[in-house]
């Protein structure tokens, strides 16, 4: 049996799928599974499109200044506080630079003097990703789960943190490994918590005082939007001490003080995350997000674990399965069978599985299951993933 190496494939060789092609043949609906930018649930596609048609002026060619986009500011600040439950002592921003301007942004905005102690729990690919670009700005103190071979499987451990430490970092879902905290821990230090929440916020209630959140942030790009904004959660009493190295556009104080509106604020994007909101709360608020994301992973998780090995995902533990990115193989990574499955899922419009990233093709592709993939999409998923293994099985039985 051999593994999938997209490297040693000649370039006429190269099937769109296998380069991550999200466009299907001619005349085939797509239906996206890609780990980001994904795709907005069928409303809000529809909220956005009758922003064109509507007889005010779009807002993407709003000026930012204008009492027509402040109120669309006031509105999305509202609906955000109220779907997300966020207290009073918290200020909502929406910033520039996505996640990784928010691996500079946070020791820049908490560690003024550069050379604070500032604790990184180590899970996965991106907050290990934080951690580099903070050692710029602070003294990092690592606890790691990272394994000897370079992968992750397990959460470090909360016990016995540094106290000294301005914050403590953490991303609450790991979507290159598939790791993901479904409740925020409780750390027991004074230390506030900063979470990489980009790609599980609005999926689950967040205990923002009880588990002494400090920071959160979120790119638009999974779950409340699409590139280009990143949602900043500031608890108040962290605003106001800055290093004098922070630039105005990562400040959260500048930011917080001139009302969002120290510099051109991304307005279109805004407004989307205002419909996005609007539409979350008439579904139910977070807690049905909570509720389909566990029923969509789980159909997965259900199909893989009784598939006898066809199909295996590289966290065992179920209790830190991400809902959002559920990796798997195919048949033992066989390289003919993992190119087939790429194959004929994207004859029939299910993209987004293998997507070229900076980490390269592992052996694992990626079902992620944002809350704008609806359950009728992964029963679509689970179906042809159950048909091509029964197919598969019989193919090696006559062999």
């Amino acid at each position: 049996m051999t593994r999938f190496d997209q490297s040693q494939l000649k370039p006429a060789d190269i099937h769109p799928a296998l380069l991550g092609s999200l466009r299907p043949p001619s005349g085939v609906t797509p239906l996206n599974f890609s780990p980001g930018p994904t795709s907005l649930a069928a409303e809000v596609q529809a909220g956005i499109k009758a922003l064109f048609d509507a007889e005010r002026m779009c807002s993407m060619y709003l000026s930012h200044r204008s009492p027509e986009f402040l109120d669309i500011l006031a509105s999305v600040v509202q609906r955000c506080r109220t779907a997300m439950s966020i207290p009073d002592q918290y200020e909502i921003l929406f910033m520039h630079g996505g996640g990784h301007g928010q691996f500079a942004a946070v020791p820049l905005n908490l560690c003024p003097k550069g050379d604070e102690k500032a604790t990184y729990l180590v899970n996965g690919t991106w907050s290990k990703r934080a951690l580099s670009d903070a050692s710029k700005y602070c003294r990092p103190i690592v606890v790691s789960s990272e394994n000897k071979d370079g992968t992750f499987t397990h959460n470090p451990s909360f016990e016995n943190l540094d106290p000294e430490s301005k914050y403590v970092y953490l991303c609450s879902n790991e979507t290159v490994n598939g790791i993901e905290l479904h409740q925020l821990p409780k750390l027991g230090i004074k230390a506030p918590l900063v979470v990489d929440a980009s790609s599980d916020f609005s999926t689950k209630p967040i205990d923002w005082v009880g588990c002494n959140v400090g920071v959160l942030y979120a790119c638009a790009s999974k779950n409340i939007g699409h590139p280009g904004l990143t949602l900043c959660v500031i608890r108040r009493d962290l605003l106001g001490t800055p290093s004098q190295l922070c630039p105005g556009v990562l400040c959260y104080t500048t930011n917080a003080r001139e009302g969002n509106l120290w510099n051109t604020i991304a307005t279109f994007n805004v407004e989307v995350v205002n419909i996005y909101m609007q539409w979350m709360i008439a579904e139910g608020g977070v807690q049905e997000m909570e509720r389909r994301a566990i029923a969509k992973s789980a159909m997965l998780y259900n199909l893989i674990d009784k598939s006898e090995g066809f199909y295996s995902t590289p966290i065992a533990d179920p209790s830190i399965r991400s809902r959002m990115n559920i990796p798997f193989d195919v048949d033992g990574g066989d390289e003919e069978s993992t190119r087939n499955f790429l194959i004929q899922g994207w004859e029939q419009g299910i993209v987004g599985l293998r997507t070229l990233t900076p980490f390269g093709v592992g052996k694992y592709l990626r079902a992620s299951l944002y809350n704008g993939v609806s359950m009728d999409q992964v029963e679509v998923l689970g179906a042809f993933m159950a048909d091509f293994m029964k197919t598969c099985r019989t193919q090696h039985s006559a062999a």
